[in-house]
C-alpha cells in the first residue's frame, strides 16, 4: 500500500532551520506524491526483479516484455523522477525513481547484448532473420518463440535516443567499454533506416498485414533522430574518455533525413498517413526539421484519423475490432474491407497531442486534447485515473458506424481495465499530466534539446566539444577548398595558368588519404573482441564524411571524395561529368553540412586530367573555384595548412585493439614521380579511329573458339585494337577462369589492363564491354534505388522487350548486382553497365528537377534506354550505337529524353509519338483514379494483355489512394511488348474514364477484355479505310492517325465502348443516348 505524503507521518521537521514553505510548494508535493503514487501501483509494480522489464500484460502470468513499452515506462519513472529534483527534501525518491529507469534500460541493454551476433550479421545484410528482437523474457531476458515480426527499426531508434536523454540528465547507464563498443554499433544498425523495409511502430508491416514489410518513414524519422542525438555524444557522461564517444556516419544521417522528407506526409507505400507519425514529427523524435513539412504531417494525420475516443492507427486497421480473427495471425484477401469505419481508436495520441501542445507553447491544444482525454480516463477504486489501450465499436452498432463515422458510442478495451494496465498509453499520460501541470518543464524532459527548432539546436547538451554533432544551418556558408596535385610537374603546370596547388609533401605533417585507408581506420570504431563485433562496416565514405579534417591516433588527415578514385567505376574517367559531379557534390555539401565549422573539400588533380581533349573543362572549374565561386556559392581556395584553422575538424579516437597495430599501418596518397620534362599534352581521339576497329571481323574471334588456350593467348595482340583483345580476353575467361596465368600476367590483371587503356582512350564502347566482363558496380547504386522508390517511383531492370524485374524494395549491393546481371547480360554485355549509369543519373536528377518524372510512376530502364536510342537517330541525327557515348553525353540524352513532351513533337508522326511516350511509361494526370473509377463500375474486372485485374478483392484491399493499386496497374501494362500499343491502352482507359463519368447509370456488367476493345476499334477503323482506298496495316497506320477528331483513335475507341456498355446494360436505359462528348 501506498500513501499520500502528510505532515503527520513525515519524520520531524526541525522549524528553526528552515523557512515554511508556501502553499504552491504544498500542492506540488502533493501532486507529485500523487504521481509517485500512481507511478508506483501502476507501473512499478510489475517491474521485472531481475532485470528490469516491464510485460506488456500485467494480468495473468504474462512473461512477454516489449521493447518500446519498456522504454516508454523508464520515460515516464525518469520523468517524474526529474520533477522531483526541485523538492528540497524528497525522501530519497529521486534516486529510486532514477535507478528504477537505469535498471529498465540495462536490462534491454542486457537482452540486446546477448544478440550481438544478430547485431553483427544485419550490419551487412538488413535482413528480418539478423534483427534484434523486439520482445524479451520479461524475468530472463530471452528471446521468446517467433511469434512476432521483429524487425522494428523505431524500437531501436527510440532506446538509442533516450539513452542519450537520460545521460544527458546526469544518471549512469553504461558502465563498460565493450557496453559503449555495443552501443556504438546498435548506431550501425539504425544508420541504414532509409532503405531498410521494416515492420514499423505497429509490428505489422504493411496494411494488409500478409507478413510483409516496408519502408516506413515513422521508423526512418526516429532512426534520424536517434543519429542526430548519438553523434558526438560520451556514454560515460563528463566522466568519459575520448574513447566513449559515439561516431556517427554524416552521409548516413543526410540520407536518412533527404529520404524521410521525400516520404512524408505519406508513412509508406500501402499507408497513406498513420498515427505513429506523430511521435515522429513531435515528441519524442521531433525529426522533421522542415516546419512546413512538419505542420502538413501532422495535419494530415489528424483530419484522416482522429476520433472522439483517440487516433486510428492507420485507415481500415482491424486490430481490436469484433470482426478481426484472433486465430490467424494474417488477414485474408479482400479482409480490410470488412475494417472500413470501424478502426479502434487510440487514446494514448490525445496524450502525444498533449505533449505535442505543450512543447509548441500551444495552450489551446493543450486544454482541446485534455479535454477529450479526460471523460476517456478510467477511474479505479484507488482514485487513480487509468488509460484504455483502445476504444472499440461493439458488433451490434458496426452497420450504424459505417453509415455514419463517430456516431456510435465505443467501450474500452480489456486492457487498461483494472488490474491489466497499457503500460505504454499510461506512461504518456504520466508525462503529459507532469508538463501539463507544470510539474516538469519540456527542456527537462528534453535535455538535448531536440524540441528546439533546427536553428536553435546549439551544442550546449554536448559535453566535449572536440566531437562532432548535427546543428542548424551555419551562418557561415563557405566551402573551403584544396588543390592538391599528384606531382610537382603538375604543379608547375597549374601555376602557368595561376592555380596554386600543393602536392601531398607540401602539406605534410597533413596526410591525404583515399577513402579507402578512412574506411580501414573507422572498422576500429565500435570493435569488440568479446562480443565479436568488427566495428563499422566497409561502406563507402560520402561527400560529407570527406570534407571534416581527421584527427586519427596522432595524424591530421583530409580525405578526397570517391569521384577521385579511378580504381572505381569507370564513369569519372570522363572528364566532363567528372567537373558536373564535382560541382554538384560542392552544392550538396553546401546544402547539407550542419557541422560548426567550414567544409573542406579536396580537389585532387591527377596528370590524366590533362591529358586529354577535355583539360579545359577540368582547368575552367579550377579557374572557377580560384574566383571564389561555384555556382553561386561561397568557395575560399588556400594552403590546406591555413584552411584548418576554420575547418569542421573531427577527432577520431578509439583504443587499439589487442594485436591490431600492425594492421594500423595506414597508406596515405603519395607524391607522383616523373621526369621534369613538360607534361605531354598530346590529345587522343576520343574515339578509335575507324581502321583500329576495322582490322578484325567476327569471323577472327569465331575462329579462336576451336583452338587450345595456349594458343589463343598469341592471338591477343593479334590486332592493336583494344575490343579485340577484350573480346579474346572474354573467350580465355570463360574457359579457364580469371586466374588463368598469360605471357603477361592473369587474365583479370591483362583485362584491368585493358580497361584502364580504353578508358584514357576514351574507348566507351570497350570500356563498358571490360566493366560488364568484370561486373563492375557502382558503389552509390543502391542509394541511387534508394532514392527514387521513395519518390514513388519503381524500377525495372532488364533489357527491351525481354524479361524484367521490378524493384518495389530498397536492396542490398549484392541484390542488386545479382539482378542487373542477371536480367541483362545475356541479352546485350554492355547493357548492365549502361543500366546503372541510368539508375545513376536518375537519382540525381529526381532530387533536382522532379518535374521531369511527372506522370512515370514506373521507369522502366530498358525501355527508356530505347527511346533514348530512337531520340539520338531522331533529334540528335547520330546513328552511333548508345554505348559508345561518354558518359556525360548519355546523361545528356537522358536529361534532353525526359524533358521532352508529346506537344514537342510536332513534327513527328503519330506512331512516333506513341512510341516515345509509351517506351517513357508516362500517363495523364490522376491516370491511376480514373482505372479506379473504371473497376468500379466493372464488377467482373477487367483484362489487359491477359493480366486480370478483379474488382473484389483489389477495392476491398486497398484504396483509391494507395500506391500499391497503381503498381497493380501498372503491373498489368508490363505484359505489353510494343510501347505504341501501351500507349494507346492509355488513351482507351481515359475514353472509358471519360464515358462512365459523364454516364453515371452505366457500368459494365460482364468482364472488360481491353484488348479486344483496341481490335474492334482497329476494325472499325479498317472498314473505314477500305472504303476510302487508304492503308490499314496495324502496325502503322492506326497507330499514325491522331486521338482527337472525327476519325481520330478516340472516336473509334468510344464508338465501341459505347456499344458495349449499352448492349450490357438494362434496356430502362436503351433509348437513352451515351454521352461521349
Amino acid at each position: 500500500m501506498f500513501r499520500a505524503r502528510s505532515l503527520s507521518c513525515d519524520p520531524p521537521i526541525d522549524l528553526t532551520k528552515m523557512e515554511i514553505p508556501d502553499d504552491e510548494y504544498y500542492q506540488q508535493t502533493e501532486r507529485l506524491d500523487y504521481f509517485y503514487r500512481l507511478v508506483k501501483e501502476q507501473l512499478l509494480k510489475y517491474q521485472s526483479p531481475t532485470i528490469g522489464l516491464f510485460p506488456i500484460e500485467t494480468i495473468g502470468r504474462s512473461n512477454c516484455s516489449n521493447v518500446r513499452d519498456c522504454v516508454y515506462t523508464a520515460v515516464s519513472v525518469w520523468a517524474l523522477a526529474l520533477a522531483y529534483r526541485k523538492i528540497d527534501d524528497d525522501y530519497g525518491r529521486t534516486y529510486e525513481l532514477e535507478q528504477s529507469a537505469v535498471k529498465c534500460m540495462r536490462g534491454i541493454l542486457y537482452c540486446y547484448m546477448r544478440q550481438a551476433d544478430k547485431v553483427e550479421q544485419f550490419k551487412t545484410n538488413q535482413s528480418e532473420d539478423s534483427a534484434l528482437h523486439s520482445s524479451y523474457h520479461v524475468m530472463s531476458g530471452n528471446t521468446l518463440p517467433e511469434s512476432e515480426h521483429h524487425l522494428q527499426i523505431d524500437a531501436v531508434s527510440l532506446y538509442l535516443l533516450y539513452m542519450v536523454q537520460m545521460i544527458s540528465s546526469g544518471v549512469q547507464i553504461i558502465y563498460t567499454l565493450d557496453e559503449v563498443a555495443f552501443v556504438q554499433n546498435l548506431v550501425y544498425y539504425v544508420e541504414r533506416a532509409y532503405r531498410t523495409p521494416d515492420f514499423g511502430m505497429w509490428g505489422r508491416g504493411n496494411k494488409y498485414n500478409t507478413g510483409k514489410c516496408e519502408v516506413n518513414a515513422s521508423s526512418i524519422g526516429m532512426a534520424k533522430a536517434a543519429l542526430e542525438a548519438t553523434n558526438g555524444f560520451n556514454l560515460f557522461g563528463r566522466e568519459g574518455a575520448s574513447w566513449s564517444v559515439l561516431y556517427v556516419d554524416p552521409d548516413a544521417h543526410g540520407r536518412n533525413r533527404t529520404i524521410l522528407e521525400s516520404l512524408l506526409p505519406r508513412e509508406s507505400s500501402s499507408k497513406n498517413t498513420d498515427a505513429s507519425l506523430i511521435p515522429t514529427c513531435s515528441f519524442p523524435a521531433f525529426a522533421v526539421d522542415n516546419q512546413e513539412l512538419k505542420t502538413v504531417t501532422l495535419e494530415k494525420v489528424t483530419r484522416k484519423l482522429k476520433g472522439n475516443y483517440g487516433f486510428r492507427r492507420f485507415l481500415r486497421d482491424g486490430y481490436g475490432t469484433v470482426v478481426e480473427d484472433q486465430n490467424r495471425p494474417y488477414y485474408k484477401p479482400a479482409e480490410l474491407k470488412s475494417f472500413d469505419s470501424i478502426e479502434c481508436e487510440w487514446p494514448m495520441f490525445f496524450a502525444y497531442m498533449i505533449i505535442d501542445g505543450v512543447f509548441k507553447g500551444d495552450d489551446t491544444q493543450v486544454a482541446e486534447y485534455y479535454n477529450l482525454l479526460r471523460p476517456l480516463m478510467l477511474q479505479r477504486p484507488s482514485g487513480l485515473s487509468q488509460m484504455p489501450k483502445y476504444y472499440y465499436v461493439t458488433r451490434d452498432h458496426i452497420e450504424s458506424e459505417r453509415k455514419r463515422a463517430h456516431s456510435q458510442i465505443r467501450l474500452p478495451s480489456a486492457q487498461g481495465q483494472g488490474s491489466n494496465i497499457f503500460l505504454w498509453g499510461q506512461s504518456l499520460y504520466i508525462i503529459a499530466c507532469l508538463l501539463m501541470e507544470k510539474l516538469l518543464d519540456k527542456s527537462e524532459l528534453d535535455p538535448i534539446g531536440r524540441y528546439l527548432d533546427i536553428s536553435q539546436r546549439g551544442r550546449s547538451s554536448q559535453i566535449n566539444t572536440k566531437y562532432s554533432a548535427f546543428e542548424g544551418t551555419p551562418k557561415d556558408m563557405t566551402v573551403q577548398m584544396a588543390f592538391i596535385a599528384e606531382s610537382t610537374r603538375l604543379q608547375a603546370t597549374l601555376a602557368t595558368y595561376g592555380i596554386q596547388s600543393q602536392t601531398p609533401t607540401q602539406v605534410e605533417p597533413i596526410q591525404i588519404w583515399p577513402h579507402n585507408e578512412l574506411i580501414k581506420a573507422y572498422k576500429y570504431i565500435g570493435h569488440s573482441k568479446k562480443l565479436n563485433l568488427t566495428g563499422r562496416p566497409s561502406r563507402p565514405f560520402g561527400s560529407i564524411g570527406t570534407s571534416k579534417i581527421y584527427r586519427i591516433l596522432g595524424r591530421t588527415v583530409l580525405c578526397y571524395p570517391l569521384q577521385f578514385d579511378l580504381t572505381d567505376f569507370y564513369m569519372y574517367q570522363d572528364m566532363s561529368l567528372l567537373v558536373d559531379d564535382i560541382k554538384g557534390l560542392v552544392a550538396f555539401v553546401r546544402k547539407s553540412w550542419k557541422m560548426s565549422g567550414r567544409p573542406t573539400f579536396c580537389i585532387l588533380i591527377k596528370e590524366e586530367h590533362f591529358s586529354g581533349s577535355q583539360a579545359s573543362e577540368m582547368l575552367d572549374m579550377l579557374v572557377m573555384f580560384k574566383m571564389g565561386d561555384c555556382n553561386g556559392i561561397r568557395v575560399r581556395v588556400d594552403r590546406l595548412q591555413t584552411l584548418i584553422s576554420q575547418s569542421f575538424v573531427e577527432h577520431l579516437d578509439f583504443q587499439v585493439p589487442d594485436g591490431c597495430a600492425a594492421q594500423l599501418l595506414f597508406s596515405p596518397m603519395t607524391e607522383l614521380n616523373v621526369d621534369i620534362l613538360p607534361m605531354n599534352r598530346s590529345r587522343r581521339p576520343s574515339t578509335p579511329g575507324p581502321r583500329e576497329e576495322g582490322e578484325w571481323t567476327e569471323q577472327d574471334l569465331q575462329e579462336l573458339h576451336h583452338k587450345p588456350s595456349w594458343e589463343i593467348i598469341d592471338h591477343i595482340r593479334q590486332f592493336e585494337a583494344l575490343n579485340w583483345q577484350s573480346h579474346v580476353l572474354t573467350l580465355l575467361l570463360e574457359r579457364e577462369g580469371p586466374n588463368f596465368l598469360t605471357d603477361n600476367g592473369t587474365v583479370e590483371e591483362r583485362m584491368n589492363r585493358v580497361y584502364a587503356k580504353a578508358g584514357i582512350r576514351k574507348d566507351w564502347a570497350t570500356v563498358r564491354y571490360c566493366a560488364s566482363i568484370m561486373r563492375k558496380v557502382i558503389d552509390s547504386l543502391a542509394p541511387s534505388i534508394t532514392t527514387l522508390l521513395v519518390r514513388g517511383k519503381v524500377i525495372t531492370v532488364g533489357v527491351f522487350r525481354q524479361d524484367e524485374r521490378i524493384i518495389t524494395r530498397p536492396t542490398t549491393p549484392a541484390e542488386i548486382t545479382q539482378i542487373i546481371y542477371g536480367m541483362c547480360q545475356t541479352h546485350d554485355i554492355r547493357e548492365a553497365v549502361i543500366q546503372q549509369e541510368m539508375i545513376i543519373a536518375l537519382a540525381k536528377l529526381i532530387p533536382v528537377k522532379p518535374q521531369l518524372f511527372d506522370g512515370m510512376l514506373k521507369i522502366r530502364v530498358g525501355w527508356l534506354l530505347h527511346a533514348m536510342r530512337n531520340e539520338l537517330k531522331l533529334a540528335w541525327n547520330d546513328n552511333e550505337p548508345l554505348y559508345c557515348l561518354s558518359p556525360h553525353r548519355l546523361h545528356e540524352l537522358l536529361q534532353h529524353v525526359l524533358g521532352t513532351k508529346m506537344e514537342h513533337l510536332s513534327n513527328r508522326t503519330w506512331l512516333q509519338r506513341r512510341q516515345f511516350d509509351g517506351a517513357l511509361n508516362r500517363t495523364p494526370p490522376k491516370f491511376y483514379d480514373k482505372v479506379w473509377d473504371i473497376l468500379d463500375r466493372t464488377p467482373e474486372g477487367m483484362q489487359i494483355a491477359d493480366s486480370y485485374l478483379p474488382q473484389q478483392p483489389t477495392l476491398s484491399d486497398m484504396t483509391q489512394t494507395d500506391l500499391n493499386f497503381a503498381l497493380r496497374v501498372e503491373q498489368m501494362f508490363s505484359a505489353i511488348a510494343h510501347p505504341e500499343y501501351r500507349q494507346l491502352m492509355v488513351e482507351l482507359l481515359t475514353v472509358i474514364s471519360v464515358i462512365l463519368q459523364r454516364n453515371p447509370e452505366l457500368e459494365f456488367k460482364n468482364m472488360v477484355h481491353m484488348d479486344s476493345i483496341i481490335k474492334e476499334a482497329y476494325g472499325h477503323f479498317k472498314e473505314y479505310q477500305k472504303s476510302k482506298n487508304l492503308p490499314y496495316d496495324m502496325d502503322s497506320a492506326f497507330y499514325n492517325i491522331p486521338p482527337a477528331g472525327p476519325h481520330g483513335t478516340t472516336s473509334y475507341l468510344a464508338k465501341v465502348v459505347a456499344v458495349h456498355l449499352l448492349d450490357e446494360s438494362p434496356s430502362s436505359f436503351d433509348a437513352q443516348p451515351c454521352q461521349v462528348s
